[in-house]
């Protein structure tokens, strides 16, 4: 769910999921007249369906406004009156369902609805939902931003909002003129009549919201659009440019406190006996609470009048940590006991019969391969944050939350109010990549609870829970450290005859509400997704989900960050191997089944000149081609290695999205992953431990790309009139095996471990 987008496989959903939903959402009916809305029955909810666990009914009724005269058929998110606001001036305000953190989805959905609407674009703006019913997913029942579904799962939504919308103005200008709708046309947030009469959508709206909203609508022929398929510039673009965009760590209430929290350097630990004088004596220090924390630890709040006393009080603090009975995991060990699990058959994942794993003994040649990911943080730009007003029986929150029907259960739970009580405020959020979508909704629940203790301390005002940038990288999730060992056979031509896969890796859903359906005979398919598919392969796949003490999360392209690596390096090995161009080994190995992936590679190859034009000396070419999120993403690069370093110079990629909305926004997504792709490469990329403890705190020790590791990055995208699908996470898991397919033809080596080490 990014993630940009975030790093949540939904694409790996059963077909059965909406019954999980249905199911649900009775057991939510039956919870919401419960006042006393227990733990069991919250937990016996998510066992049915979480994917209704964000539903308004339950998250919060009190945001809704139902629209008038509504059709008994239509539900809350195909009714205009929640999405569409026209003032008097014309100026149109579109609620966007999903979380701006950098994406660009509220340009994009705005786009679409006002394609269908016709829109003066030059006067339209974009806000956030909230947990209400209208703004749930409308495939999924949720309130969610992951997965790369918005634009994918909205699509037609958006349209149907905006057709639907231009239709109501129409009808109130018929009455108004009295003419028949078929005398009438649209432009531009105006409706023309005979004579070239006119009248603006401003004038209209009032009288328009009035109409009976219509059940079906006729949408435009994709050939008719004048907005979608147009680069346009995001609606966020000049605040953002400028400093003046607003996201939830800028909240300021009237008598606002700030609290910063001191986390227990082991996970699940808690507070022994703590020292807060020193703390205390610090100006600007209000109260010192304990609290609860996230995975059964507790921890230390220390409140302020502003953000650097509360800091400052949080280091003055002397904390004895209780840590019996916890695992302390060493990185070094973890990595020697999943290389020795690697060597043992799991759960099988993808069967093959044994007469073909068998001729993996005999092969004329083989590839015997052992791959390692170490566990990555998030890192994003804006550290978590949560903002908590409440009272007796009610609260509000203000945060940026990629699952906000979740968070402000959480938050009712936490807080002891009724669920309709919880009103969300939805805020921008600087960054995401999954983090800000977190099951047990860890960073809301904790403001929550330093809000909650700061009342029963005699503090009545506003709290918001800042994170530093330590903190998110030492008490935060990760995407898990991952294992793969291959055994490969194959022949003088490059056929494949034989291949047996293993993968370790902790599951990132066992345990959380989504297990139910995410989880399939032990195996967590979000750590599969990606292996074998597009190449027609005999492979057997196997898995292994160790237990740690570290708590891991969805990190953008989810298991695609790893498991393209390994698909695409080996490949290449294949190919260099059996003396074949790599290019063409894959669309051998794709078959007639594949057009997209096909269509993506080639367009990548022609575009970067491949295979033609000469490179400088010293340079190579790597090539890799990965789907995510039912978008195919092709890289071809050029590389060099100097000295041992290896440098990426330029990157040509050729995107299958089907229709582009905003083809700015699709190379503005495949420019950011290439770039967060880049990091996972670099020297310190990793997040380690020692004694139980993370090992780094901040950018110093850290690793991400800067501007001066940056290639030039050239999108072109296929063409289609094909409903869209994602972009926030397909493009990056093609750039880190591409990257290091060209330093293998250079050093003769594929890199076998990241972040990449050459020595």
């Amino acid at each position: 769910m990014h993630f940009d987008n975030t790093a949540f496989l939904l694409n790996s959903m059963p077909k059965g999921l909406h019954a999980h939903v249905n199911t649900a959402q009775a057991a939510i009916e039956n919870i919401a007249t419960d006042d006393g809305f227990s733990r069991r029955n919250f937990v016996k909810l998510a066992g049915v369906g979480a994917f209704a666990l964000g539903l308004a009914p339950l998250a919060a009724p009190a945001q809704s406004a139902a629209p008038a005269a509504a059709p008994a058929g239509l539900k809350a998110f195909e009714q205009p009156k929640s999405f569409v606001k026209i003032d008097k001036d014309g100026t149109i305000t579109l609620t966007i369902n999903r979380l701006e953190f950098g994406q660009g989805i509220h340009t994009g959905l705005a786009l679409v609805l006002a394609e269908e609407l016709d829109a003066d674009w030059t006067k339209v703006l974009a806000v956030h939902g909230d947990a209400d019913a209208a703004y749930a997913d409308p495939a999924f029942g949720m309130h969610l931003t992951g997965g790369s579904n918005a634009l994918k799962n909205s699509y037609t939504q958006y349209r149907e909002l905006g057709a639907r919308t231009r239709q109501m103005l129409m009808e109130a200008a018929s009455r108004e003129w009295k003419a028949p709708l078929t005398d009438l046309r649209t432009e531009r947030g105006r409706i023309i009549g005979p004579g070239g009469k006119t009248l603006t959508y401003g004038e209209l709206a009032e009288r328009a919201m009035k109409q009976l909203v219509p059940q079906k609508v006729a949408l435009k022929d994709p050939k008719d659009f004048k907005l979608i398929g147009t680069a346009t510039p995001r609606l966020d673009a000049r605040a953002k440019s400028t400093g003046t965009q607003a996201f939830g760590i800028d909240v300021r209430l009237p008598g606002m406190l700030t609290a910063v929290v001191a986390h227990p350097p082991v996970f699940g630990g808690k507070v022994k006996s703590v020292d807060d004088a020193a703390a205390k004596a610090i100006k600007g220090v209000r109260a010192v609470v304990r609290t609860p924390l996230d995975r059964g630890g507790e921890g230390v709040a220390v409140l302020a009048d502003g953000y650097w006393a509360a800091k400052q009080g949080r280091d003055a603090l002397k904390v004895e940590w209780n840590t019996e009975g916890l695992e302390r995991v060493d990185s070094v060990q973890q990595l020697a006991q999943y290389q020795e699990l690697a060597k043992k058959t799991g759960l099988v994942a993808i069967k093959v019969d044994a007469d073909k794993l068998a001729k993996l003994a005999g092969a004329p040649q083989k590839i015997s391969a052992q791959f390692s990911f170490p566990y990555l943080a998030h890192a994003t730009m804006e550290p978590l944050n949560c903002t908590v007003a409440y009272t007796a029986d009610k609260a509000d929150i203000y945060t940026a939350s990629q699952m906000p029907g979740l968070d402000a259960m959480a938050a009712a739970r936490t807080l002891g109010v009724k669920p309709e009580a919880v009103k969300i405020h939805v805020q921008a959020a600087g960054g995401g990549f999954g983090r800000r979508a977190v099951p047990s909704s860890d960073f809301v629940t904790e403001a929550c609870h330093v809000a909650k203790a700061a009342r029963v301390a005699g503090i009545n005002a506003p709290v918001r829970t800042l994170w530093t940038r330590e903190d998110d990288t030492k008490a935060g999730y990760y995407r898990p450290l991952h294992v793969h060992r291959a055994e490969i056979g194959f022949d003088a031509q490059g056929n494949i005859l034989a291949w047996d896969h293993v993968i370790v890796g902790q599951s990132i859903v066992t345990g959380s509400p989504f297990e139910a359906f995410l989880v399939k005979d032990g195996i967590d398919g979000t750590m599969t997704e990606g292996m074998k598919e597009p190449y027609d392969l005999p492979m057997r796949l196997s898995v292994h989900h160790p237990k740690v003490n570290v708590p891991v999360l969805w990190w953008r392209s989810v298991g695609s960050t790893h498991t393209a690596y390994v698909m695409e390096t080996l490949l290449d090995e294949v190919a260099r191997a059996s003396k074949q161009d790599p290019v063409a080994l894959r669309m051998k190995l794709m078959g007639d089944k594949h057009p997209r992936h096909k269509a993506a590679l080639q367009l990548a190859v022609d575009k970067s000149g491949y295979g033609k034009t000469e490179l400088p000396v010293g340079r190579a070419w790597g090539v890799a081609v990965h789907e995510s999120f039912n978008s195919v993403v092709a890289m071809v690069v050029e590389a060099s290695v100097t000295a041992g370093v290896p440098k990426l110079h330029k990157v040509t990629a050729g995107v299958h999205c089907n229709l582009a909305v905003n083809p700015l926004a699709v190379q503005a997504q495949v420019q950011g992953s290439a770039l967060m792709g880049l990091s996972t490469c670099l020297p310190g990329a990793a997040i380690t431990l020692k004694n139980g403890e993370v090992e780094q705190g901040n950018f110093g020790d850290y690793t991400l790309a800067r501007i001066t590791d940056m290639p030039q990055v050239d999108v072109h995208i296929v063409p289609s009139a094909d409903a869209p699908t994602g972009m926030g996470e397909p493009g990056l898991p093609p750039l880190a095996p591409a990257f290091a397919n060209a330093i293998a033809k250079l050093t003769g080596k594929t890199p076998r471990e990241m972040p990449f080490k050459l020595a």
